[in-house]
């Protein structure tokens, strides 16, 4: 995979199969990326030359975590898309932020369709703003006695986050527009923090990982619950911060903050 680490499965039946995403892995094949650059759906299709795969929904490349798939039944993916249409598939991520959050909230922020200009030239830039919705509560904050601009130390917060829409980029504006970018975002973060994580961390990557999907199984009716913790350089950060044991904070409202 070019020195990416390898998808793994998370969950595999005769209709879906589920995955974790390496950071910096393409989804689908892109024509603004070089030829032969390596994408997830490349990667199924060499696993599992006889099945053809139907995508459910996207993550950014640069996103890592859990991403859904139906094998071979298209009746199955319309199934699916449904759900993701009448919003009974839940998705978990956490992130990083800059500053401190607040213990919980309920972002209601409608966003106007980000545009790729390169990709998409003819694509309507009239379209009116989207309603987009997204829970989150903080799991952690930390100081760290590092300097940044004027401030004499920087402060993070991990955050979970729970869109309960899907657009494009939703948790990345969403903090922002809350004055809390990620960290490692480049389109809509703030350089100077994420160079911080880059110089003391050697962390080269957006802090934005999809931990969980739950839905209903299309021909099964039983609830589905994958999730996946971040992967061993993020929990080695996490570790580092005083985040050692995610589900500990998850669980227990006194260890957050």
């Amino acid at each position: 995979m070019n020195n990416l680490s390898e998808p793994h499965i998370l969950y595999q039946d005769d209709v879906l199969m589920i995955l974790h995403k390496p950071a910096g892995l393409l989804v689908h094949p892109s024509w603004v990326a070089p030829a032969r650059t390596p994408n997830l759906v490349g990667w199924l299709k060499q696993q599992f030359p006889a099945d053809t795969f139907h995508t459910l929904h996207r993550l950014d490349r640069a996103t890592s975590g859990v991403i859904a798939f139906v094998r071979n039944d298209k009746q199955a993916a319309q199934t699916m898309h449904q759900q993701f249409i009448d919003r009974r598939v839940h998705k978990t991520y956490l992130c990083v932020v800059r500053g401190w959050t607040d213990p919980e909230g309920s972002i209601d922020y409608p966003l106007t369709q980000e545009k790729d200009h390169f990709a998409e030239p003819f694509a309507s830039d009239s379209k009116p703003p989207q309603e987009a919705v997204t829970h989150y509560r903080t799991l952690g904050h930390i100081e760290l006695p590092i300097p940044v601009g004027r401030y004499p130390v920087a402060r993070y917060s991990l955050v979970e986050v729970k869109p309960e829409t899907g657009r494009k980029h939703q948790i990345r504006r969403h903090m922002k527009h809350l004055l809390h970018p990620l960290v490692g975002d480049t389109k809509h973060g703030e350089g100077r923090h994420n160079r911080l994580f880059r110089e003391h961390f050697d962390l080269h990557r957006l802090l934005l990982m999809a931990t969980e999907l739950r839905f209903e199984h299309p021909y099964e009716l039983k609830q589905v619950k994958v999730s996946a913790p971040p992967d061993d350089e993020v929990m080695a950060l996490f570790a580092r911060l005083g985040w050692p044991d995610i589900e500990q904070l998850r669980e227990n409202p006194d260890l957050r903050c």
